[in-house]
């Protein structure tokens, strides 16, 4: 399964996001990450490569833009907020049927939005980064659960 994760500038949420997924090693489980305004090339932020660290996740980035290519390579398609969410289905409408809120996919009720740790402090950044590991794993039991289905 390609997942592909999208926040605005794929600085932090996103780049976290793949970071822990890859880091979880999941049996045929590809993930990319892009932001709908990132900047070609840039790097992950400081807080957010600080948090991985701190957790001995290893990750290399570089801030990618979200590409039709990776729209169509993607089985699976989660955003960090509702807005994002429908950003991407304005511009890639054949990709209504594989994209979510990450919330809305593994937690249908509820906040629909990841917290936006940019511009916030190393515990800003920690707070996000427990909210999508605790995300993530849920994600791999629905995703474990609808393989087996």
């Amino acid at each position: 399964m390609n997942i592909y994760f999208i926040c605005t500038g794929n600085t932090c949420r996103s780049p976290m996001a793949e970071a822990i997924l890859k880091s979880k090693n999941v049996d045929g489980v590809q993930v990319k990450s892009a932001g709908i305004y990132a900047l070609e090339g840039g790097g992950i932020s400081e807080n957010a490569k600080a948090v991985l660290q701190h957790d001995q996740i290893d990750f290399e980035h570089m801030t990618s833009q979200v590409k039709p290519q990776d729209i169509e390579w993607a089985d699976l398609i989660l955003t960090m907020t509702g807005a994002h969410k429908n950003m991407i289905l304005h511009t890639f409408p054949n990709a209504q049927n594989k994209t979510f809120t990450l919330k809305e996919y593994v937690k249908p009720y509820g906040s629909k939005d990841v917290s936006d740790p940019f511009g916030g402090d190393i515990g800003t950044y920690r707070q996000t980064y427990l909210e999508l590991n605790q995300l993530i794993d849920e994600l791999i039991i629905k995703i474990s659960e609808n393989e087996m289905a």
